[in-house]
Formats: structure tokens, C-alpha cells, sequence
């Protein structure tokens, strides 16, 4: 299926927001709605079906908003987005985390440590909602929970970002649109800004669990000072720059890293996939017969090809995969900061690391094998 042909959806911060506005319905007005219409931050209205309207008093309703991510691969479709309005003399809104809903508690976020994760656009449209409904004088306060939102948060970046109890109500848009790679990159930065605003000065770049593994077991690294990548290697080190790192650790298994040594930083195998052929060519530099070359060019993984590297006492390769993946990273950032590679096995076995990862081990007194 085509993008194009894909439904789009809303995000979390639109089911909170229609919450507010079925909510403020059903007390100012009187009205039970089975659906509303809410305006977003560019301007375009978005039409969000409502589940349920409960007027608990006077001054309380309590909506639930079914999250529909459309087609796109989000791990809050399909559950409730439960939002709580209450009407008070304040004049302003207020907000909580209720059950399931996130709170700040590191700085480096777009909200300051001790808000709930209710974040800026979602405030956004729900002032507008504010802004039409609500008498002058009258004020609001917005609870929102997630009944699933603690187990959701495990499957997100949340822990890493210090985000605890639950899930972050987002949306800058207030739509999801499916398979949106931009979103996803940018979902990955935050990630830094919070290592940053903790004073971190080396950021760990790792593609997925065996590299934060070894990061954080063999290491000795907090993982507060770890940033998952994803396909997106190249993605982050350009923001690592932004952001001002000046060392960067990349950490990972060589069927990714070996990449980003032929020049590959978006490392998915639809965009690149030429680990083999760069086995094959640095085996040929340390001596391998064509035999052998051939041999390895028939295996479908690095992980195979290592009996065979090993047999021919060809393991020169793993320091020329790490040393080539230190500087064509370099390169790739125009030497604007230090990139280390550590390249490992899928048992957390590390293979090589380069002269430039030392360095920065050394500055950082971090446990560092030395390898041969």
C-alpha cells in the first residue's frame, strides 16, 4: 500500500483536546455530542468522534476519545484518551496527569520538570477550546488519563527522555499521517536535549538493545547518557553537532555499523545493504584468496561469515570495519565533532574499536576493553 493511500488519524493531544470540548459542551451547554470539531495549531480543524460523555457534576465531565492512529504503526491505537474538565473561578486552565499520563522530571523537554506530559501543541488547541466555550472569569482544569498508558510507556522513549508514569499527550499538528519518517527522526532528538540539560558532554549513539547493552553492562554508561538511533545514524550525528556535542560513541552490531563504513548513514536494507561486499573487499586487503571471498560473498549475514573469518584468521576485518566507520562518520559531519566506534556480535561480543573510541573512553573513565 502506498502512503497516499493510507488513512490518516489524530494524535493523543487531539483525543485530549476533543475531550475538553465534548466536556465543556455537556456542562455550559447542555449538549451531548457524539463527535466534535477542534481547530489545531496551523490553523485546520480536525473532526474527532467522541465514545462516551459522563457529567459526574455540575462542574465535572469525564469524556473518553478512542485514539485512531489511521494506518500509521502507533502504539496508542485503539485505546482511551480519558479527559476529565472542571470548571472552577481561576480564569485559567490548569492541568494533571491522571492515571496512565506522564510527568516531567528532567529538564531539556519543551515543558519544565514537574508538569504533566500534556505537551505545547495539545495546550495549544485546548486554549482555543478554552477560548471559545468558556465564560471570562470561568477557568478550567484538564485531567488526563490513559488506562493503558504505563504499559504503553514501556514500548516508548519515555524512561530515557524522564518521563515517568506513563505516556507524553502529544501532537504538534494534532493528525497523524502514516509512516511520516520525518516525525520519527524527530521523535528520536529530544533524546539529546535531555542528555544535554544533564551535562552530559559525549553523547552514546546506539541503533538498538544489543548496543545499549554493551553500553550500559560491559561500559559502564548510565543510560541517561544513551541515545537510541534507529535506521537514522546519520539523522542523529547531524543533530548531535546541532546540539553541540563534540564527542560522539556509536555502539553497535557490525551488520550496522559496517555501513556506515561504506558510506551508508541511513541504514535500513531497503536503502543500503552492502555488508557483504564490504566484508569481501576488506578481506581481500588482508589476504583472503578469491575462494574465500567468494565463500563469504554466498553468506546472507555478517553473523555467518564470521566462522569463516575466523577460520581464515581474517579478524583484521572488524578493526578495518571500526576504523573506516570512525572516519567516514567524521566525514559525514565534517569533522565538526570526535565519532568512536564500538562494533560487536549479536551475543554483546565486541569485535574492534577504534583509536578515536579509546580517546574518549579514556576521557570519560569508562571500561573500555583493549583489543588486540
Amino acid at each position: 500500500m502506498n502512503v497516499e493511500d493510507m488513512r490518516g488519524g489524530y494524535t493523543t493531544g487531539s483525543c485530549a483536546t476533543a475531550g475538553v470540548k465534548a466536556g465543556l459542551l455537556a456542562l455550559i451547554e447542555e449538549e451531548i455530542v457524539d463527535q466534535v470539531s477542534i481547530r489545531n495549531p496551523q490553523d485546520a480543524f480536525i473532526v474527532v468522534p467522541i465514545a462516551k460523555v459522563e457529567v459526574l457534576s455540575p462542574t465535572e465531565a469525564m469524556v473518553t476519545v478512542v485514539k485512531d492512529g489511521g494506518d500509521d504503526p502507533d502504539v496508542t491505537h485503539g485505546t482511551d484518551i480519558v479527559t476529565t474538565v472542571t470548571l472552577n473561578q481561576s480564569g485559567t486552565i490548569t492541568y494533571e496527569a491522571g492515571f496512565g499520563v506522564g510527568t516531567i522530571t528532567k529538564p531539556g523537554l519543551a515543558l519544565p520538570v514537574g508538569e504533566p506530559a500534556i505537551n505545547p501543541g495539545p495546550r495549544t488547541m485546548i486554549s482555543y477550546v478554552f477560548d471559545e466555550l468558556v465564560p471570562k472569569g470561568t477557568g478550567i482544569h484538564v485531567k488526563v488519563s490513559v488506562p493503558a498508558g504505563e504499559t504503553l510507556a514501556r514500548k516508548t522513549l519515555n524512561g530515557t527522555l524522564g518521563i515517568e508514569g506513563g505516556i507524553s499527550i502529544i501532537g504538534t499538528t494534532g493528525i497523524v499521517k502514516p509512516m511520516s519518517e520525518e516525525g520519527f527522526k524527530n521523535s528520536l532528538v529530544p533524546q539529546l536535549r535531555v542528555m544535554k540539560e544533564a551535562g552530559y558532554t559525549t553523547a552514546i549513539l546506539v541503533p538498538g538493545r544489543i548496543g545499549q547493552e554493551i553500553a550500559k553492562e560491559q561500559l559502564g554508561i548510565s543510560i541517561n547518557q544513551m541515545a537510541e538511533t534507529s535506521n537514522f545514524i546519520g539523522f542523529m550525528l547531524e543533530q548531535c553537532v546541532k546540539i553541540g556535542f563534540k564527542n560522539i560513541l556509536i555502539i553497535g552490531h557490525i551488520g550496522k555499523i559496517i555501513k556506515l563504513a561504506s558510506g551508508s548513514f541511513h541504514t535500513h536494507n531497503r536503502m543500503s545493504d552492502g555488508r557483504m561486499e564490504t566484508i569481501v573487499a576488506y578481506a581481500a586487503l588482508e589476504g583472503a584468496s578469491q575462494q574465500v571471498c567468494e565463500e563469504l560473498m554466498d553468506c546472507r549475514t555478517t553473523e555467518a561469515a564470521m566462522p569463516i573469518i575466523e577460520r581464515e584468521h581474517l579478524e583484521g576485518i572488524y578493526q578495518r570495519v571500526a576504523d573506516r566507520a570512525s572516519l567516514r562518520s567524521m566525514r559525514y559531519i565534517a569533522q565538526d565533532a570526535n565519532v568512536g566506534i564500538i562494533i560487536s556480535t549479536l551475543d554483546g561480543t565486541i569485535l574492534a574499536v577504534d583509536e578515536v573510541a579509546k580517546k574518549i573512553g579514556e576521557e570519560e573513565s569508562w571500561h573500555i576493553p583493549c583489543m588486540s
